[in-house]
């Protein structure tokens, strides 16, 4: 797997066809994770999990795997997704095993690093459900403020030179 880029305990990696068993173990968590990322309840197949990896690798080149650096074990995925006119959406899940562990917030931050210093953004936004207490609260750790709200998400950005990274 070919490092991106690190921070003080993950490896940022390329999205891979290698780490599909994990990617499908954890999008098919849906009472940890599954239901924060999306509104699909039923189980994905290897199948479909090996379309959506190459789709990502082509159309979201900013998607990276995170890997644990002490273990070498598998994280979570986050990466910019929408990149335009120097803004990107930021998206972030972490497997249920790793959940809990300070990587949340030390990838945001790496993250958004990256994203002001090898893509030139100057904002960054996200969507989550409004019901997601610790992400909301995790990404006002980051920086980011609510500037949207409806019924059932809440939209957030940060500016580059405004958050805590």
């Amino acid at each position: 797997m070919v490092t991106v880029f690190e921070s003080e305990n993950i490896r940022f990696v390329k999205f891979t066809e290698e780490l599909a068993d994990d990617y499908l173990k954890m999008v098919n968590d849906i009472e940890h994770v599954a239901r924060f990322i999306g509104e699909r309840r039923t189980p994905y197949t290897m199948e479909e999990e090996l379309e959506f990896i190459r789709n990502q690798k082509l159309m979201q080149p900013y998607t990276f795997s995170m890997m644990e650096k002490s273990t070498g074990e598998f994280i979570g995925n986050t990466g910019f997704m929408n990149i335009k006119d120097g803004e990107a959406e930021l998206g972030i899940v972490i497997t249920y095993a790793k959940q809990n562990a300070g990587y949340g917030k030390e990838s945001i931050l790496r993250l958004l690093d990256y994203g002001w210093d090898e893509l030139s953004l100057k904002r960054v936004y996200l969507e989550v459900y409004i019901d997601n207490d610790r992400a909301i609260h995790l990404y006002d750790k980051c920086g980011f403020r609510e500037f949207k709200r409806t019924d059932k998400d809440i939209f957030m950005e940060v500016f580059a030179g405004n958050g805590e990274g």
